[in-house]
């Protein structure tokens, strides 16, 4: 965008050691690597996920059926099951639109969200998987490598704009 080239250069000579890019040349002007975007993300066909986007399960409840969740009740139990209210929303980057159309990964089991996700919140149907207040909700990463694909296809957004909307109100921490 406007700009891009001074950021660019102003952080080079900064002492930084890539520079994300989206465009193919993979070299600086000093001969330095410059990453992808879809590379760092590790998206479809460029690798492992570089990033990855995790919430607690802040608690669970039974939800019987005909109750409904989340705003104006946009989703209603078929069937009596249980619920987990997972601290992630769409200010820390959870689409909006990926409400009872995606699934997050907790124990290793793979669940619905449903319902609306709301700023800080969405709800997960766990049904009768061995889920407990605490656990970690995996939205986005290696251990649920198709998931960026998917919120792609429920919200009409691409890959890279669904990763690069991870909000500030996500914790960040850098891992080796």
């Amino acid at each position: 965008g406007h700009g891009a080239r001074l950021v660019t250069d102003a952080a080079l000579e900064a002492g930084a050691a890539h520079i994300l890019s989206d465009t193919d040349s993979r070299v600086d002007r000093l001969g330095r690597d410059v990453l992808a975007p879809e590379v760092v993300f590790g998206l479809e066909g460029h690798g492992t996920p570089a990033l990855t986007l995790t919430a607690p399960v802040l608690s669970i409840k039974p939800l019987l059926a005909g109750e409904g969740v989340s705003y104006g009740y946009l989703h209603r139990a078929e069937r009596d099951t249980r619920v987990a209210l997972v601290a992630g929303g769409y200010a820390h980057g959870v689409a909006r639109a990926i409400g009872g159309r995606a699934t997050v990964l907790i124990g290793g089991s793979e669940l619905s969200i449903i319902g609306r996700v709301a700023m800080d919140v969405c709800v997960v149907d766990i049904g009768d998987a061995a889920v407990a207040r605490g656990d970690r909700a995996v939205f986005l990463g290696p251990d649920h490598p198709d998931a960026a694909r998917r919120w792609a296809d429920a919200s009409g957004l691409t890959e890279l704009e669904l990763v690069a909307g991870v909000g500030l109100h996500a914790a960040r921490e850098e891992v080796a």
